[in-house]
Formats: structure tokens, C-alpha cells, sequence
């Protein structure tokens, strides 16, 4: 059975920090990001999206089985 939150993410960073909040540059870091093009997999969990909230201009999301 599928729920809204099953999968995973693939969380690629697309811009730089420079310029950004402190508080930005360590939710990149949190992500596992810190350079343009880095990528990771992360599980979809609310606290993951929360954390992509916070940071949607930075990077970009797609949905991975």
C-alpha cells in the first residue's frame, strides 16, 4: 500500500549560498548538500520536507522509487 509519504527524494542543490543565512547554509548542510550540483537521497519524512521548505529557491526535488 502507498502513502503520500512512501519513497524517496532526490535532493539536488542548484544554486549557491553565498549571500544566504547562516540558518540556510545549515539546513543545506543538514540535507547533506554544500556545493552546486551535489545530490542525495534522502527518505520522504516530514521533517526531510520541512527542511526542503525552508530552502526551495536552493535546490531541486524529485520524487525516486
Amino acid at each position: 500500500m502507498s502513502t503520500p509519504n512512501s519513497g524517496n527524494l532526490k535532493v539536488t542543490q542548484v544554486r549557491s549560498t553565498i549571500g544566504t543565512k547562516p540558518k540556510q547554509r545549515g539546513t543545506l548542510r543538514a540535507l547533506g548538500l554544500g556545493r552546486i550540483g551535489r545530490s542525495n537521497v534522502l527518505p520522504n519524512r516530514g521533517e526531510i520536507r520541512g527542511m526542503i521548505a525552508r530552502v526551495p529557491h536552493l535546490i531541486k526535488v524529485e520524487e525516486v522509487e
